[in-house]
């Protein structure tokens, strides 16, 4: 209770706001943008596409959560400026599909909006760690946010290796200067987390809806959708049944000024795999969901099977970035879940979706009773 009266008395936030939730909805738009792209043109280079769009993006949105983290939406100045970093979230999200076929400017002007404003902020209204912390990483996002404004002048190869740059930048960025002065408020920081996860995976709910459109209700096509809504069920129970309880309590149990780097790796770099691993995912339900009954593609069936992988292998990274136990088995069950991607192929779509969500449940039950077996247990369990 005194630490999160300390954190309110220093101008944080404790719990997530309505305006912060409000702020999310752009995220959902920008899910299913990212998730368009792979649909409308399946296979590798829509991954890259996807993969190198989502990473800029995920690397400024939450650096808006360590933003609210620091600086509660508390006065009208301060809500006024989110809204305006919400808008130009939202301009950006519009260019995402054909970000790399003529939109690529929009996205990069949207782009450095939201990295100005995001600095701004910060430098403005963060504590006085925070503000020495942010005029350390600042100008290496400003150099991030002008390679992606390049990117978007250019056209593949080269926007490729423009925007690869801005990630990798950001990527390294932490490492490059000292970020100690930030202060992770672990009740905020790790609920806005668990937040995200679910508006991400509100995704895979719509991709079931988007790929029935125009298709006829038959007791096969409701089969399906029973499957896609039980695999959305599997990837949420499989973070929210233990992992994101057991994450607020590892990140709390650490001392203040060790918990920087922990939530870094843990939260911002261990979730941009199991992001996209969602997007994937909706992207191969969208494109299986209406062709139960016959064989679907190598992309339509690697992205549903490999993007529960990539949910998986996110995981193991969280949990071994925390010390949680268990990462080594979410690897062992990525690999499995991966290997049902050929039955879509060979046999039938709604085959590699009865298996995968067997196969899927059946990883994270084994966790669970491992977890129960070592004396932990979480409200749902």
């Amino acid at each position: 209770m005194s630490s999160n009266l300390n954190d309110r008395a220093e101008g944080g936030q404790v719990r997530v706001s309505t305006l912060e939730l409000f702020f999310d909805l752009v995220f959902v738009f920008t899910i299913t943008q990212l998730t368009h792209v792979f649909v409308h043109h399946p296979g590798w280079e829509a991954v890259l596409q996807v993969s190198l769009m989502f990473g800029v993006i995920w690397w400024m949105y939450s650096g808006y959560v360590w933003l609210t983290n620091e600086v509660a939406p508390s006065s009208s100045s301060r809500r006024t400026w989110l809204l305006v970093g919400m808008s130009a979230f939202f301009m950006l999200a519009l260019a995402v599909p054909d970000a790399f076929h003529g939109t690529g400017l929009a996205f990069g002007i949207g782009y450095l909006l939201v990295t100005a404003i995001h600095t701004a902020m910060f430098a403005s209204a963060g504590g006085a760690s925070a503000v020495l912390a942010i005029r350390r990483i600042g100008p290496l996002n400003a150099v991030s946010a002008t390679l992606v404004v390049a990117g978007g002048f250019t056209h593949p190869p080269l926007q490729y290796l423009l925007w690869a740059g801005a990630f990798a930048m950001q990527i390294l960025s932490p490492y490059l200067v000292d970020t100690a002065g930030f202060r992770v408020r672990v009740s905020h920081f790790c609920e806005r987390h668990g937040l995200v996860v679910i508006v991400a995976l509100g995704e895979s709910i719509v991709a079931l809806g988007v790929g029935l459109a125009g298709e006829p209700i038959t007791v096969a096509l409701l089969a399906m959708v029973a499957l896609g809504l039980a695999l959305a069920y599997v990837l949420w129970w499989a973070y929210f049944g233990f992992d994101d309880e057991r994450g607020e309590h590892a990140l709390g149990e650490r001392p203040d000024l060790e918990r920087v780097r922990p939530a870094l790796v843990a939260y911002d770099y261990a979730l941009y795999p199991l992001l996209v691993g969602v997007i994937l995912t909706s992207a191969g339900i969208a494109l299986s969901i209406a062709h139960g009954g016959e064989p679907v593609s190598w992309a339509a069936a690697g992205a549903l099977s490999g993007g529960v992988a990539l949910y998986f292998a996110g995981q193991s990274w969280f949990r071994g970035a925390l010390g949680l136990s268990g990462a080594r088995g979410r690897l062992l069950g990525a690999l499995v879940v991966a290997a049902t991607a050929p039955i879509g192929v060979y046999w039938l779509a709604w085959g590699q979706l009865a298996t995968l969500v067997a196969v899927a449940y059946a990883v994270v039950i084994a966790d669970d009773r491992r977890i129960l077996r070592g004396g932990q247990h979480s409200v749902y369990a």
